[in-house]
């Protein structure tokens, strides 16, 4: 195993530990808005990361271009997506989540 499998594994694991990190999110969170923010902030490094791994694992190609695009793709609609999913939602009257017990 050469050096650039090993940075392929590392980017790939550490893309799956992203992917984790967000569905624990979506189970712990309280509403709708921390859990978008939580899918929406991991998923995307969880996707660039993943990408990036399999990139390098596959060398410098035609393919490996492709992956890349990919990912800058991803890395800019998920955050708009997920912008205007909880615009939507405020607009239609979901009321973020608030902590009633610590209020005077």
């Amino acid at each position: 195993m050469n050096i650039a499998d090993t940075i392929a594994v590392l980017f790939i694991c550490l893309g799956c530990f992203f992917f984790m990190t967000g569905a624990i999110g979506i189970l712990r969170f309280p509403d709708f808005y921390t859990r978008m923010h939580a899918t929406g902030k991991s998923d995307t490094l969880a996707v660039l990361l993943c990408l990036c791994g399999l990139a390098i694992h596959h060398g410098l190609c035609l393919d490996s271009f492709k992956l890349l695009l990919i990912a800058v793709f991803v890395f800019f609609a998920n955050p708009t997506g997920t912008h205007s999913i909880c615009r939507a939602a405020f607009r239609c009257g979901v009321k973020p989540w608030t902590n009633k017990e610590n209020t005077p």
